[in-house]
């Protein structure tokens, strides 16, 4: 009797990892028409714990134990000349254990440049906090080469590969900036602009996702 070959593995999920309600909300209400069979948005909770127990948690169980990683949500500009709705790609997450390279990020710039026309898009790394960072701070981490700051990101990322080999980036919109200090978000201006910018990304990550998919193990 001939033997029936086994199902070839279909591709990885996309985890999408934010910490924030309205950065959900957001990401909720943006276009999936392009979205992967096996996607999930995950709101972690705030801050780098948070976030770590979160995807952790996560990735330890099926059907997301192979998923891509996609750390995203609201940060605070660090160099000159940053807006509100500008978006940041990181080439690497930092935090006090290091730093966590990331995949795809020229692909990432290209997308996202079509899908929020007229859009500013920094690169470069993405270092984290466990504290919102204001005034002089803002310095003191520029002089470290990091052009933005989250608490998030650097924790999910190093969660993400310590859990096993994937894709893992990075993508923030900029809701404050060293000339545009907010104390609320949503309340002001550029925290509405930055809400929309996310709202607007979400085919640039499932093209990110469509072009980094390692095969399942």
């Amino acid at each position: 009797m001939d033997a029936t070959p086994a199902p070839r593995p279909g591709p990885a999920p996309l985890l999408i990892a934010c910490a924030l309600g309205i950065e959900h909300l957001a990401l909720r209400t943006g276009d999936r028409s392009g979205a992967p069979g096996a996607m999930t948005v995950l709101r972690t909770g705030m801050g780098p714990r948070n976030a770590e127990r979160a995807v952790s948690g996560a990735l330890g169980k099926e059907p997301l134990r192979d998923a891509a990683v996609l750390a995203t949500g609201f940060c605070a500009g660090l160099a000159p000349g940053m807006h509100p709705g500008d978006l940041v790609v990181a080439e690497e997450t930092r935090d006090a254990r290091g730093s966590t390279p990331c995949t795809g990020t020229g692909l990432l710039v290209k997308e996202l440049v079509r899908a929020v026309p007229g859009r500013t898009v920094h690169t470069g790394p993405l270092t984290g906090s466990d504290h919102v960072v204001r005034g002089h701070e803002r310095g003191d981490l520029l002089a470290t080469g990091a052009i933005a700051v989250d608490m998030e990101s650097a924790a999910t990322l190093h969660s993400a590969v310590r859990a096993g080999r994937r894709p893992v980036a990075a993508v923030r919109v900029v809701v404050d900036a060293p000339q545009h200090e907010l104390v609320r978000i949503g309340t002001v201006r550029g925290g509405i602009s930055a809400f929309r910018v996310l709202r607007a990304v979400l085919p640039a990550f499932f093209e990110w996702h469509r072009s980094s998919l390692l095969p399942r193990r």
